[in-house]
């Protein structure tokens, strides 16, 4: 599964065009090529690994790698997010949150300690996630898995605390077992990782466990289908996988399935990868080629042809006024990026808000119909998956707005041809706070001892008043007609404790359904902020790079044309020599880019198929 064969002729051409670069002595286009060159080198590959609890996301990640490194217990389940990536030698870390927002801490941590790792550390931090480090024939290949809590686990608010990982990934795979069919919460939260991922897949888990998972996978396929969601959906069994590798059993290794999951991988993440990677590669080549040719040919005009030389200084005045004008109207797609960052933190809040506002409708209207004391594990259970789930939906709103918004801008710059966008999906990445925001517990129900206690209480009054009346007829104090009066007023007492109790317990729910929906508000504003500032700064910078660029390689080669008018005649002949055989190589660079950017993206493994498995030598 490794890139590398295929990078070495693109990593070739972008070293090349950083020779050129630095020989005309282009820092700002040779810093731009050599982090291109980075990534060529270094094509690491995200894997996140989602679905709600118990669905056995640790044992497929270990069955992965061949590697017994995530824990597994029936009655343990991730707590927190977990990164394997490749290392020669196993080791653990737990990256908290900084004291008082300051910078996260790293502290190493025994591998036999990771089971024991929790949502809080032991100084009483945010756990943001556990990196770890395994030798993995995957591992180093470039993939880095990401294991992540349970869809809807306590403490989280479900999908959201999962989504901030999801724009950055280049796969996910969402695992579901065999035991039942797509809940409401994971049709959402797919609905959602598919507008922030271009490759997804449900896993069917656990299809050793259960004979009629065949109907289960057929009918969540209509789930997806009434969805709108085309969506490859794959049976594996972590268990029967562990076994094939034990026993190198390659009859066990089909029937695990998990070839299935090696070609999507193949076919979705790293051929599309490839594919972005190579025209990330072609569109940066192709750039700075022209940046280059524009003042190698400017220079070497003016050598050749000193008439043509006057006129294409005269060009290059006029476009370096231009781009100077450009340069100094940068307040014209400054204002339009700040305006628009404006506007979309404003409909991004209100969004929020409104979503929220409308669950707590909905949640008041429950708790009134309802006692919240006998169902509150259920309420809490719900109010989880719809706060992801709306969280979810506006962080994918964001996402498209963001996207948009860079379009906008970009139509500022039509005069200097194509320019490329940045990639907004890695600014939304981030590590979810909201996580720390729980619903509140109620009051228990009272117990039989009390509710006697109450009717006791309430009916000695009556039993005393009753009585008196009875001695002044000559009755006892205790006969029938005050023990009739005490068993009407004690019955009345409790019935009012009753409901004045329930009506404590509804207001304490509202309460606490209020609270726990501002924490997320309070909390999920704070993220959307910082989203925000980074899609900012990402966007600024890569247009002001752009601006730059264009009127240094104007002044570039305006510089050069003029010091070629004045240039001694011998040495215009040699100059020349050298010009031409640069621009020769700037042009073979420049076809070799388009020539990249021609061929059409990799085929696509179709939705809901059951391809045929790879030779085993890929498993």
């Amino acid at each position: 599964m490794t890139g590398m064969v295929a990078a070495n002729p693109l990593l070739t051409m972008v070293s090349e065009t950083i020779e050129v670069a630095r020989a005309a002595r282009r820092g700002d286009l040779v810093a731009r090529l050599e982090t291109v060159a980075g990534k060529v080198r270094d094509p690491r590959r995200r894997i996140v690994v989602a679905g709600l609890g118990n669905q056995g996301k640790s044992r497929f990640v270990n069955a992965l790698v061949n590697l017994e490194v995530c824990p597994v217990a029936d009655d343990a389940t991730t707590r927190v997010t977990t990164v394997l990536s490749y290392g020669e030698q196993p080791r653990a870390t737990v990256v908290a949150a900084g004291a008082d927002g300051g910078e996260n801490t790293r502290e190493p941590l025994p591998f036999e300690a990771i089971p024991a790792v929790t949502a809080r550390s032991p100084q009483g931090r945010a756990v943001l996630r556990l990196e770890l480090e395994a030798p993995s024939r995957l591992l180093a290949d470039g993939i880095v898995m990401v294991d992540t809590p349970g869809l809807g686990a306590h403490g989280t608010t479900g999908a959201a605390a999962v989504l901030g990982q999801v724009p950055a990934a280049d796969a996910v795979l969402v695992l579901t077992d065999a035991s039942t069919e797509l809940t409401e919460t994971e049709v959402d939260f797919l609905r959602q990782v598919r507008e922030l991922c271009p490759a997804v897949a449900v896993l069917v888990t656990k299809i050793d466990l259960y004979p009629h998972w065949r109907q289960v996978f057929e009918a969540n396929r209509k789930h997806l289908r009434a969805n709108g969601l085309e969506l490859p959906m794959l049976p594996v069994s972590a268990v029967l996988r562990a076994h094939a590798m034990r026993l190198r059993d390659e009859g066990l290794g089909r029937e695990s399935g998990f070839g299935l999951v090696f070609q999507f991988l193949r076919e979705q993440v790293v051929a599309r990868d490839q594919a972005a990677l190579q025209r990330a590669v072609a569109l940066d080549i192709s750039s700075a080629a022209e940046h280059l040719a524009l003042a190698l040919g400017s220079e070497l005009v003016a050598l050749r042809d000193p008439e043509r030389g006057a006129a294409a200084i005269r060009e290059l005045h006029s476009a370096k006024a231009e781009a100077e004008k450009l340069h100094r109207h940068t307040a014209a797609w400054q204002q339009t990026l700040g305006d628009g960052i404006t506007d979309l933190a404003g409909d991004i809040d209100h969004d929020l808000r409104d979503r929220l506002r409308d669950i707590a409708r909905t949640a008041e209207d429950w708790i009134d119909e309802h006692d919240p004391g006998r169902h509150w594990d259920s309420m809490d259970e719900w109010l989880t998956a719809t706060v992801g789930s709306a969280v979810g939906d506006n962080l994918v709103w964001t996402g498209t707005r963001a996207v948009r918004l860079a379009e906008k801008v970009a139509g500022h710059f039509t005069d200097l041809g194509a320019v490329d966008l940045p990639e907004v999906r890695d600014t939304l990445d981030g590590a979810s706070r909201t996580k720390a925001c729980t619903l509140a517990d109620l009051e228990p129900d009272l117990g039989l001892s009390h509710k006697l206690l109450v009717g006791v209480r309430g009916s000695y009054g009556g039993v005393i008043m009753a009585g008196m009346v009875g001695t002044m007829a000559g009755m006892a104090l205790i006969n029938p007609l005050s023990l009739g009066a005490g068993v009407l007023l004690g019955g009345k007492a409790f019935s009012d404790d009753k409901k004045a109790r329930l009506a404590k317990r509804r207001a304490d729910a509202k309460l606490a359904v209020r609270r726990y929906l501002d924490d997320i508000a309070f909390h999920t504003g704070k993220e959307t902020k910082d989203r925000l500032h980074r899609i900012h700064r990402l966007l600024r910078d890569h247009f002001t790079a752009i601006a730059d660029r264009t009127l240094r390689s104007i002044d570039e080669s305006l510089r050069a044309a003029q010091e070629a008018a004045n240039l001694e005649a011998a040495r215009r002949t040699e100059r020349a020599t050298e010009l031409d055989r640069r621009l020769r190589v700037v042009a073979q660079l420049r076809h070799h880019a388009n020539t990249l950017l021609g061929p059409e993206p990799p085929p696509t493994l179709a939705p809901n198929t059951l391809p045929q498995l790879p030779p085993a030598a890929d498993r």
